[in-house]
């Protein structure tokens, strides 16, 4: 949900996802990936910096970027040799066309209901050719990372217009396996531009397994961090790379 739209627009606030959200280890892990195979599917694509890096690195098949944020893909259709698809995952009716899926920046999460993560694990499961791979990161749970999301944490960025903002989060309510917050962002005087608030799910790696399983993928590789690490009780997440059969 937004409150006070008006003062910061969802335009400005896809471009500050961007500067908040500079290219990490983490999207290395996944371009090695998109670099890898013919014809790719990235759910949940936001303003399409992977597959834009992709082309820029010099992919050359087919690249397809699926968002329900009509904001983000305004961003992202800057480049118009990537398709662009406002879509939520479940919504999606592929057959069999790409090589690979993946969900970057923890979008896996965003799944919040039952309903929701089985439509839309069977959607991208639908998408992928047989054998093909689908690559996704999640928190780890046992880290209980959203016990740093609190004001006295907050970000102090620069925006694309030079505006100068402090970004913070706040905790609303933590229920079984998900995780209530707000986003606010403010001027550094304090004046309140907007406020997000969004639902997260946090998953287990033997719940993200049956929930796999379910829906047509095995697991084949797993790890507990960006370097390919194992996955250990001490990770912050939880990195899969699955197999459609």
């Amino acid at each position: 949900m937004v409150t006070l739209p008006g003062m910061y627009s969802d335009d400005d606030a896809a471009a500050l996802y961007d500067v908040l959200n500079p290219w990490a280890l983490c999207d290395d892990f996944y371009l090695s990936h998109v670099m890898a195979a013919e014809a790719v599917l990235d759910v949940g694509c936001g303003t399409g910096m992977m597959l834009h890096r992709a082309r820029q690195e010099g992919h050359t098949g087919r690249l397809c970027g699926v968002d329900p944020d009509t904001a983000s893909l305004r961003r992202a259709r800057v480049r118009e040799d990537v398709e662009w698809i406002e879509d939520r995952a479940e919504g999606m009716d592929f057959e069999a066309e790409f090589d690979l899926a993946f969900m970057a920046s923890n979008a896996f999460q965003v799944f919040v209901s039952e309903a929701e993560l089985r439509e839309s694990l069977t959607a991208i499961r639908a998408a992928l050719r047989e054998g093909g791979s689908f690559v996704f990161g999640t928190r780890a749970p046992s880290a209980r990372g959203w016990e740093r999301w609190r004001p006295e944490n907050a970000t102090e960025v620069v925006d694309h217009r030079g505006r100068a903002l402090r970004v913070e989060h706040r905790v609303e309510e933590v229920t079984a396996g998900t995780v209530t917050f707000t986003e606010t962002i403010a001027t550094r005087e304090g004046e309140v531009l907007r406020v997000d608030r969004s639902t997260l799910r946090f998953l287990n790696a033997d719940e993200i397994d049956a929930q796999l399983a379910a829906t047509g993928f095995t697991v084949a590789e797993r790890y507990g961090d960006w370097h390919r690490g194992p996955l250990t009780p001490a990770s912050h997440n939880i990195v899969t790379v699955a197999r459609a059969v």
